[in-house]
């Protein structure tokens, strides 16, 4: 079986604010095609990662490498067009509230394209068709329920055609049925589109539905403590902090 290949690697990452360190000593890779979880328990950091991953933070330490590129030591130039090969969709959503789903995705198309106002349209319709909102290119973003704004928002961010999109908690603040519709179109996307992607989650149930690689970070010692698919950690981590993340709710469960 030819093993594929690394399409993120970070090494000896650590990031920080100042003097206080997020955490430190960080070691991953990411293949192509891999839904990998960066996951851990609130502030452990995880969203500052991703700051580091997109291109938003600079690491204090360490490198992050896309297809063996160097990004935070490569030129200007070559570090704006790695970066226009990613999608970002941010905990909120992030849409414009005064523009129309339409208007929301073809933002990019607009900036960053030739294309003529015809075939923006043509684009938009298609990407927010892939999300399950055909028919809803009118509507704001005020007019939708929560989870079509999440699911707007990865409309937009696969406006360009990415190679990697990053998730930051996609299913913060959505009720369990519209998690698990979000949850089944990043693997729906990635199965069809062979898209990378890299999402921040704490949220048990999508971690174990979608993740087949992640990276668990620990608040106490600033570094992570447990990298792989995470139902081979449930099973086979003996790390205790491990288990007790991947089992939360288990033990009020078996009481009821």
């Amino acid at each position: 079986m030819t093993q594929r290949e690394a399409h993120i690697t970070v090494k000896d990452l650590t990031m920080a604010y100042g003097d206080f360190v997020i955490q430190k000593n960080l070691n991953f890779t990411i293949q192509h095609g891999d839904i990998f979880l960066v996951m851990g328990g609130s502030g452990c950091g995880k969203s500052t990662i991703m700051r580091a991953l997109v291109g938003l933070k600079e690491p204090a330490k360490g490198r992050v490498l896309y297809d063996g590129m160097s990004f935070w030591e490569a030129e200007p130039e070559e570090q704006d067009r790695t970066m226009r090969r990613f999608g970002v969709m941010f905990q909120s959503g992030a849409l414009w509230s005064s523009m129309t789903l339409a208007e929301n995705v073809a933002l990019s198309l607009e900036e960053y394209t030739d294309l003529t106002p015809g075939q923006i349209r043509e684009v938009v319709s298609l990407k927010l068709a892939l999300v399950g909102l055909s028919g809803f290119e009118e509507f704001y973003p005020s007019e939708i329920s929560g989870g079509m704004q999440k699911r707007a928002g990865v409309a937009r961010a696969m406006a360009l055609d990415p190679d990697i999109l990053f998730f930051d908690e996609p299913s913060a603040g959505l009720d369990p049925i519209s998690s698990r519709r979000l949850d089944d179109l990043i693997l729906e996307l990635r199965d069809s589109l062979g898209t990378t992607m890299v999402v921040v989650t704490h949220e048990l149930a999508s971690i174990f539905a979608i993740g087949n690689n992640s990276v668990f970070l620990d608040p106490e010692t600033r570094t992570m403590i447990a990298s792989g698919d995470p139902k081979k950690l449930l099973a086979e981590s003996r790390d205790p902090k491990v288990h007790k993340f991947l089992t939360r709710g288990e033990e009020g469960a078996r009481e009821q």
